[in-house]
């Protein structure tokens, strides 16, 4: 449960700052026989990862109410190590609402005609669901079978490697939307229709839907992944807080990338330069700039994601990477 995080931290940083011994370095200490006892009740001594949590169990704690058991400090643990993870795949959704944000106006400036039927520019965000339903199959049913035999593992690639895939999945669809962004203002401008965007440019809107290949792919492989690694690494007591992740992960993610549109307008704004992402007309914004930040900003990311993937230790499994 979320309390029992608050009241372990707290614990903690209080007996800490007292100075008050830990009760299960002292107890091991004088009964090192004592331990047997403790693996068969579930309870067994503190591990040495984040250590100054293990501070949290004093013989003589600062209040009654923030006595701990080893059970809860070590579930504590556990939750925090598996933050960094999730703070890695908010990038991931500050993407994803970028471009289903613009993509709505970039069609609407596009031809979007299909045959005889006219589709709506705000439609195009159901093209990453029908990416997903039709890749899900083809994942389940062709690649990760292939992929057992290949690694020989049950498995296939682990929670982290989704993951990881998905993050690099992104960077290539905001690359993508970059390009082409710089092809639709390109045959705006040979159309001398730059400064007109009530006209359709002959240009369809399937490349717009192009980038949602690889979109839906990213959210494919790291919601997947990203959920079955909280549910399968934290503790029982604690799983609807972690599995409640990904969509915070989705909600910050919308957040942040508002806050990056604001900053990049403020940053990009002068007396003699309009903002990248404000204006009436879309053609005049400088999309292809900020996706190409979006970019490097996943890249970034990525770098941070490998840093902290690579360190992870998978409970009970401590060669998994």
């Amino acid at each position: 449960m979320s309390l029992d995080v608050l009241v372990v931290l707290l614990a903690a940083s209080l007996n800490s700052c007292n100075g008050r011994n830990s009760r299960s370095d002292n107890e091991s200490s004088s009964n090192p026989h004592s331990s047997r006892k403790e693996l068969e009740e579930g309870t067994e001594k503190t591990t040495n990862t984040l250590k100054c949590l293990n501070n949290a169990i004093a013989k003589e704690p600062f209040h009654s109410s923030l006595e701990c058991t080893v059970q809860q400090v070590e579930d504590v643990k556990v939750v925090l190590k598996v933050l960094p993870i999730f703070a890695c795949t908010i990038i991931l959704n500050c993407c994803l609402a970028q471009l289903v944000t613009f993509s709505v106006q970039q069609a609407a400036t596009m031809n979007t005609k299909l045959g005889a039927l006219k589709v709506p520019p705000a439609s195009l965000p159901v093209f990453p669901l029908i990416f997903i339903m039709i890749l899900a199959p083809i994942y389940d049913l062709i690649i990760i079978p292939y992929v057992r035999k290949v690694t020989k593992s049950e498995t296939g690639i682990t929670h982290l490697q989704r993951i990881g895939i998905g993050l690099v999945l992104s960077i290539v669809a905001m690359a993508i939307a970059a390009i082409v962004e710089v092809k639709r203002k390109r045959v705006a401008i040979h159309s001398r229709l730059l400064d007109d965007a009530t006209k359709p440019l002959p240009i369809t809107f399937f490349w717009i839907a192009l980038q949602y290949i690889f979109l839906g792919s990213a959210d494919l492989f790291t919601l997947a992944g990203l959920l079955e690694f909280l549910f399968s690494e934290a503790p029982s007591r604690m799983r609807s807080l972690a599995t409640s992740l990904p969509w915070a992960s989705l909600a910050l993610g919308y957040y942040l990338s508002s806050v990056i549109v604001s900053i990049v307008n403020t940053a990009t704004g002068s007396s003699n330069h309009r903002p990248w992402l404000s204006g009436a007309n879309i053609n005049h914004y400088h999309l292809e700039r900020s996706y190409w930040l979006m970019c490097l900003l996943s890249g970034l990311n990525f770098l941070h994601y490998l840093f902290w993937a690579i360190k992870y230790k998978y409970r009970g499994i401590a060669t998994n990477h």
